[in-house]
């Protein structure tokens, strides 16, 4: 036998359990990720307030064992967290040894503000008395976000000694920015031993009787010269008592807040028990990242990496959502206008006029170690900023915003004005300020996602062949404004450049030999002549003329890019293709909602209706909720698609993605100062008889528009009664 380098092996890592569900809520600023059991690991999960983790432990065992997973899901309406378990057999505590599977364990969660409270009833179904021992662990690294996705600190803030009090712990964390974060773990009742990281309790549990115990884990954060000791004497308000009592009274508010937020929605049901399912838990997840500010109702980007404001995000997903949640728009709009750049900042790829691309409320940020405090490294997200404020005002008639909104347009479009005029081209391009921003400053801002078709990267400044699309668009939305405003010769100016960004596009990018455009000019004006999704958003956008807009659409419905599950983000072939990695070669909902739209506008409404389909059948594979992304394999016959697997589990434009693809197959425009509904060629999905949406907004009118199959075509109609809106046909 051929002798071999024992060197080659070497002892295998400890495996991660495969398969494991992760579960979240959310409420606000504070977000839980857990297990299917309810625990936290301390890997990628656990109690987030503002970007840190509060608590990055939490264990139920019995006599020192896990307990059985029964089921653990949340609830439909993503208010609260329901476990079942039972537990494994039982040592003898003070009485006779439980057997397997007699104690029903039924946790029930619920988030209220920066507050966890939780019930945990035992039910002994047994034909004897058992004394039950219960253990509840936890702990708090006190980790920055940043800390959690894998980047090392030089220096931490000091760890404050645990204090134990009225059957509750203290933990606190001075951080380096200066803020105590204090943590209460309180229990009710009283365990029979509480520790600095554990509560033992001997719960004595009659045959056929229940239990219930209660946890909560309250949050407050303030600045550290505020506190005249370690653990300052809060009022009670602060720390709610653990208890029946606030576990109903926060249930009660999320139930309160979900139902306000699925009313200020259009209505959408079917034929399709699965359809509504998908649109159900689409629109649950939304309302579940939307946070209520100041400014108005904000969806925060995902859950667990981005939850907190972005603003290519918001932005896509108020688009996603502008036909049938107006209102989604007006928030985010002000919200951004109230962040906008004001001065120039290389550190945070600020500029005046640039609208805020992430914001941060974390220690790394606050302290300068990560620039995401305000960071402002999003060549998109300003030209999606105005588009967004042109078709808001189409759709609901709302000039008022647009004068609020009109200074801080100005600035907008100032800035993009200034980088096309820079530009040899005169398009919008982006190249970082210092070297801890990103690479890439699109929606695919990996930094290996832009690169030539030999698969090096390209010098800066670069000029992503989507954003000029957006940057076109704004420049059209400017000068209709200006029309409107009296503004002549700026209006004349915003149309000539609108003109001159989508001329350059056909002449630059346009490639004849494959049909396609390219994704990418570099600093030197070489194409980067690669075949990506981004080519579909100008046909979302309306960029191309009808030939080259058709030749996009056969492309991209050809199996270098479709797969059966939807829409690459790169083609098959392309150089670094794979269908793995997060941007080249993955498939990403928002993606193809676009490009779901972009066909439709070009004629192809066939091939929206299919690329519904698939991201419908997609979805029933992942429980009825699409992903941040997904692996972008070819469909097999009785094959699921693939997870990614740090995809964010619930992504905001993942979820509003089948209602932009609805709209696009439905022809649906409201133009709201008309009174009038636009319905152009409606088309369903194979398996959807009839679709209503009711409560939609149309000014201060609301209508039913019903959607019928009839002789082989989608036949609309209206019930608007003596609502004084006009349905075109």
């Amino acid at each position: 036998m051929q002798q071999v380098d024992d060197s080659a092996f070497i002892p295998p890592e400890a495996s991660q359990a495969a398969g494991i569900v992760r579960h979240v809520l959310k409420s606000g600023d504070t977000f839980i990720v857990n297990d299917s059991l309810g625990d936290i690991t301390g890997v990628d999960d656990g109690l987030f307030v503002h970007d840190t983790r509060v608590l990055s432990s939490l264990r139920i065992t019995f006599g020192g064992r896990a307990p059985s997973l029964l089921s653990g899901n949340v609830s439909s309406d993503n208010t609260a967290f329901i476990a079942h378990l039972t537990n494994r057999p039982l040592p003898p505590l003070g009485g006779k040894s439980m057997p397997e599977g007699v104690i029903h364990v039924a946790r029930l969660r619920v988030l209220a503000d920066t507050t966890m409270n939780e019930t945990i009833e035992l039910t002994n179904y047994g034909t004897s008395d058992a004394v039950v021992p219960l253990s509840i662990s936890f702990a708090s690294d006190f980790h920055d976000m940043f800390e959690v996705r894998g980047t090392q600190r030089k220096k931490r803030g000091d760890v404050m000694p645990a204090h134990i009090e009225n059957a509750a712990v203290h933990l606190g964390y001075t951080g380096l920015d200066h803020k105590v974060r204090h943590v209460r773990i309180a229990f009710s009742p009283a365990p029979d031993r509480l520790l600095a990281d554990r509560a033992d309790y001997s719960v004595a549990l009659p045959a056929q009787a229940s239990v219930s115990l209660y946890l909560s884990v309250a949050v407050t954060e303030e600045a550290a010269g505020n506190a005249a000791h370690p653990w300052p004497d809060f009022p009670a308000s602060r720390f709610p008592p653990a208890g029946d009592t606030a576990v109903r009274a926060a249930l009660a508010q999320a139930h309160i807040t979900m139902r306000r937020r699925r009313h200020a929605t259009a209505s959408v049901r079917s034929s399709n028990p699965l359809f509504n399912a998908w649109l159900h838990r689409s629109l649950a997840d939304l309302n579940l990242l939307v946070t209520d500010l100041p400014t108005g109702p904000y969806p925060y980007a995902g859950i667990p990496w981005f939850s907190t404001p972005f603003g290519r995000d918001a932005l896509m997903t108020s688009l996603q959502m502008l036909w049938l949640q107006p209102e989604l728009a007006r928030g985010v709009l002000r919200f951004l206008a109230a962040h906008q750049a004001l001065r120039d900042d290389p550190f945070s790829d600020a500029e005046v006029g640039k609208i805020v691309h992430e914001t941060r409320r974390s220690e790394m940020a606050a302290t300068g170690e990560v620039p995401f405090a305000q960071y402002y490294g999003g060549v998109d997200t300003t030209p999606l900023f105005v588009t967004l404020a042109g078709v808001y005002a189409t759709r609901t008639g709302d000039t008022a915003l647009i004068d609020e909104l009109w200074p801080a347009l100005e600035r907008a479009i100032a800035w993009i004005d200034k980088v096309c005029e820079r530009s040899p081209c005169g398009l919008l391009d982006y190249q970082r300020g210092a070297q801890g921003g990103l690479t890439n400053q699109g929606w695919k801002d990996s930094h290996d996602s832009v690169f030539h078709a030999n698969g090096q990267f390209p010098d800066g400044p670069i000029a992503l062949v989507e954003v000029q699309a957006y940057a076109s668009t704004a420049f059209s939305v400017m000068a209709d404004f200006a029309v409107r405003r009296g503004l002549a010769d700026a209006a004349a100016h915003y149309a000539r450049r609108a003109e001159k960004i989508r001329a350059c596009v056909e002449e630059k990018y346009w490639m004849p030999d494959a049909q396609f455009y390219g994704i990418a000019l570099d600093g030197h004006g070489a194409l980067c002549r690669v075949l990506a999704s981004n080519a579909g958003h100008l046909l979302a956008f309306g960029l191309p003329d009808a030939t080259r807009g058709r030749a996009v659409a056969d492309v991209l419905e050809s199996a270098i890019f479709h797969t059966g599950w939807g829409v690459r983000t790169l083609a098959a072939g392309q150089a670094r293709f794979n269908p793995m990695a997060y941007h080249n070669g993955s498939i990403w909902p928002h993606d193809n909602a676009l490009c779901a739209y972009g066909l439709a506008r070009y004629g192809r409404k066939d091939a929206a209706v299919r690329l519904l389909q698939a991201m419908f059948e997609a979805a029933v594979n992942f429980d009825m909720r699409l992903p941040e992304l997904f692996c972008g394999f070819a469909r097999h016959r009785g094959g699921p698609p693939t997870a990614y697997p740090v995809a964010c589990l619930p992504q905001a434009w993942a979820a509003g993605s089948p209602f932009m693809m609805l709209q696009a197959c439905l022809g649906v425009k409201i133009h709201a100062a008309a009174h009038e509904v636009h319905i152009e060629q409606p088309m369903l999905p194979e398996g959807i008889d009839w679709l209503e949406i009711s409560n939609l907004q149309v000014g201060h009118e609301r209508v039913t528009l019903m959607f019928q199959h009839v002789n082989g075509q989608v036949v609309a109609s209206v019930d608007h009664s003596d609502v004084r809106v006009t349905v075109v046909l």
